[in-house]
């Protein structure tokens, strides 16, 4: 599509060889400048793309004088005629690089300093970045990234308006609840002492909506958590937020797929007609996570039967405890020095293992291990057989808590599957994970939270289990993980007031603190609520992952740095101290 306005008739990188003979206007920057014995050569950008200006003193002198001034990223606009470049000045890495313009007027619209860093080179210090981003968005990265963002953004529009939801915009001004991150909040100048909090989600509002009867919501919302940061984290962000009533988990899932089949033809991918589904036991038993990367093999498998059997006696301790064991079988590394394998145990302990145990099977066909002295050679083989172990192999085996033991093998997983190069980064791996805990033991608190929220429907099987054996109830909640990364959850909602007082009363939470904290939400459930469900995307995650960037800065406009800062407005500031009195607050500590 052309860019037509009153400055420029195309974008510079819209112009093809149907425009030869006639008269174009662009604007944009100066990429590049190049003077070839007289000729000078001027490269000029703008969102769509790159075109070459070119200008001889002896055909417009007038003109030549001007490109004389020209520096990197200067604003300029032209006008001339197209014409077909010598065919050994193609430039085939460009689709306007068989065309050029001797233009026949040139204007400077706007002039730069020298810029703190160089456009379009590797290296750059990311916080060096940040400070002028407006400048770093002018990067082919970050302006693709955008792009796609936009494309994708759109996509998910077109297909849910086709599916017949409703988009609607939900307060940011909140109250604050209990459950999830810390939650930023915003004093009132009018209501004195009392907060606002900035929503996390739109959990509490979606779930009214469906009370209301809108039947179908979405929205692209922003969110925000006060938590500490990461690459994939950042304390304001953008969710696809999705709710629909009288449905179960199993319409939300295919809606879902059939929104993901949308989205990945931007990039060429074709997702399979039905996305597998695994439970969160087994994610947890074969993989050590509840988003595993199936991308690659090395599955974990269970060896506790057999050491039970042994003169194990440490690990069948902490099995007899409630702990489990979980091995896993790596290839071709029985050849690791001494100081190999010590570092793998040193990586295990920081991961939180108490120590790793391995069995070592050497090309001669022995294997070797000082756990070898408590198991028989029957058992010992039996170990192997369940592994599928060679010669060459290891197998690695942890005992600990079910928490822990999953955590140190899950990631120990993926250290050798990077190692390895097991991982193929073209590839594509979608899979459902479903019948999630409803709930987690706290040490933090001392009791238990919700795995995901506690609006989470409690399997139907286990709900009398919320009082007796809150550990193994299972939760209506699915996750769709993408490439070994969580790309959004979601759970059917519970829609009965008596359902949702007896999980808030599971959660710990007193009479008073449900009325004080959820008592609207109670009471709206009272006039009749509609069977629901929903889910939630995290778009910049998503974003991220199908820009093939590491970090989701890359695909935010204005995002803040691993300290929760803006580095170009220089955010969080203080407040003068008549704001702080307009709002009711007096520092206790003193800042710098």
């Amino acid at each position: 599509m052309l860019t037509t306005t009153s400055m420029k008739t195309h974008g510079c990188g819209e112009i093809t060889k149907k425009e030869v003979g006639k008269e174009v206007s662009i604007a944009g920057w100066v990429s590049a400048v190049r003077d070839l014995g007289g000729i000078i050569f001027v490269e000029v950008r703008d969102k769509s793309g790159l075109f070459q200006l070119v200008s001889d003193p002896k055909k417009n002198p007038e003109v030549y004088d001007i490109f004389q001034k020209l520096r990197d990223e200067y604003v300029i606009k032209a006008s001339g005629i197209v014409s077909i470049r010598p065919e050994e000045t193609y430039n085939e890495k460009l689709p306007t690089g068989e065309i050029e313009v001797y233009p026949t007027t040139i204007e400077i619209l706007s002039t730069a300093q020298v810029l703190p860093f160089q456009l379009n080179i590797d290296g750059v210090n990311e916080d060096l970045r940040l400070k002028y981003r407006y400048l770093d968005l002018r990067q082919d990265k970050v302006l693709n990234c955008l792009k796609l963002r936009h494309e994708i953004v759109k996509t998910i529009r077109n297909y849910l308006n086709g599916q017949n939801f409703l988009e609607v915009e939900t307060p940011i001004l909140i109250k604050t609840t209990p459950e999830g991150a810390r939650d930023y909040l915003v004093p009132s100048r009018v209501q004195p002492g009392k907060f606002y909090a900035l929503p996390q989600s739109p959990q509490i509002f979606k779930q009214l909506l469906m009370v209301g009867g809108i039947e179908r919501y979405y929205q692209i919302a922003r969110c925000f958590r006060d938590e500490d940061l990461r690459a994939d984290r950042q304390p304001e962000f953008t969710q696809v937020d999705i709710e629909m009533s009288f449905v179960e988990q199993q319409d939300i899932m295919n809606m879902v797929e059939g929104l993901l089949r949308e989205v990945f033809k931007l990039v060429d991918y074709e997702i399979p007609q039905k996305i597998p589904a695994i439970t969160y036991k087994e994610a947890m038993d074969k993989y050590g996570s509840d988003k595993p990367d199936l991308r690659f093999g090395l599955e974990l498998f269970d060896i506790g039967d057999i050491i039970m059997e042994s003169n194990f006696e440490i690990i069948k301790e902490t099995l007899k405890k409630g702990g489990i064991v979980r091995a896993i079988k790596i290839p071709g590394i029985a050849n690791y020095s001494r100081k190999e394998m010590d570092d793998l145990t040193k990586m295990a302990i920081s991961f939180g293992a108490k120590a790793l145990a391995n069995i070592m099977y050497l090309e001669d066909g022995s294997a070797k291990s000082p756990v070898l002295k408590f198991l028989t050679e029957d058992q010992a083989e039996q170990i192997k057989q369940r592994g599928k172990a060679k010669a060459g192999d290891v197998i690695f085996f942890v005992a600990d808590k079910p928490k822990v033991t999953y955590d140190v093998m899950g990631r120990f997983r993926l250290y050798f599957g990077n190692k390895l190069n097991l991982i193929d980064s073209n590839a594509h791996a979608l899979l459902w994970v479903v019948d999630f805990p409803m709930f987690e033991y706290s040490e933090e608190d001392n009791r238990y939270v919700s795995v995901h929220h506690p609006f989470t429907m409690p399997n139907l099987e286990d709900i009398d289990k919320m009082e007796t054996d809150p550990e193994h109830c299972r939760s209506i909640a699915y996750d769709i993980v993408y490439n070994g990364t969580e790309l959004g959850g979601g759970s059917v909602r519970i829609h009965s007031s008596e359902i949702q007082e007896r999980v808030f009363k599971a959660l710990g939470l007193t009479e008073e603190e449900t009325k004080e904290k959820f008592g609207f939400m109670i009471n709206a459930f009272k006039y009749g609520t509609p069977p629901h469900a929903g889910l939630a995307l995290g778009l910049d995650r998503f974003v991220a992952l199908l820009a093939k960037t590491n970090s989701i800065r890359d695909v935010i406009a204005f995002p803040k740095n691993s300290a929760a800062k803006c580095l170009m407005t220089d955010s969080p500031a203080t407040a003068t101290e008549e704001q702080l009195r307009e709002l009711h607050l007096r520092l206790t500590t003193k800042v710098n």
